[in-house]
């Protein structure tokens, strides 16, 4: 494989390692967008997670002139109708943190009882070419429900309220490796490993 680094289209710098992580074993050496300065901020107005993803990935790809990988993740709380969905880094306002978009949560969802209370992650991951050009895609999900009060420090985002039932523990207590195996956006990139592997060979191959 080409030693070109790929780029991960992402400033959150937590995310950047989960995802390193997970593409590391696979010969990837990858850099997020905190490590390029020319880097351009993609305005993510579409309505879908998957035209997210896309947008991200084509246009921070053309401008750079290099592969990139970008996902578009979020929450779907049942209860409220798919919400937050993609205004999740954003529930509580255009400058909201992750400890408002919490708050608002639990506020939104009252005192609705645990059986109501069931949620999902959802990620969509797309590789861009240099070209700009979509190479590879996939989606994936991640089923739990959401707590009543946080638990837990790892993690970011939803994860110390989200909990995966079957293990009675949120994202938040639970270890990175045993979150890497089980979360949303590790299954939606281990499901893109091999066609990002291909598709990086024969884009590779053809000088791009």
């Amino acid at each position: 494989m080409n030693e070109q680094s790929l780029v991960i289209g992402t400033h959150n710098r937590k995310k950047g390692i989960e995802l390193a992580e997970l593409l590391a074993p696979h010969g990837f050496s990858v850099i997020t967008l905190d490590e390029i300065p020319e880097a351009i901020e993609v305005v993510e107005d579409s309505d879908t997670f998957e035209a997210n993803a896309r947008l991200k990935a084509s246009q921070q790809a053309v401008h750079l002139g290099r592969w990139v990988l970008a996902d578009d993740s979020g929450l779907a709380v049942d209860a409220l109708g798919g919400a937050p969905g993609v205004y999740s880094a954003r529930f509580a306002g255009p400058n909201a943190t992750d400890e408002l978009n919490n708050r608002t949560l639990l506020e939104k969802l009252g005192n609705r009882p645990l059986e109501k209370r069931t949620a999902h992650y959802v990620c969509h991951v797309a590789v861009a070419d240099p070209t700009g050009a979509i190479r590879a895609e996939s989606c994936d999900i991640c089923r739990g429900r959401i707590r009543f009060k946080a638990a837990g420090a790892n993690g970011f985002g939803y994860d110390p309220l989200f909990e995966v039932i079957e293990y009675h523990c949120t994202f938040g207590e639970l270890g990175q490796h045993v979150k890497q195996a089980l979360s949303h956006r590790s299954r939606a990139l281990r499901a893109i490993v091999p066609k990002l592997v291909e598709a990086w060979s024969k884009g590779q191959g053809a000088g791009s």
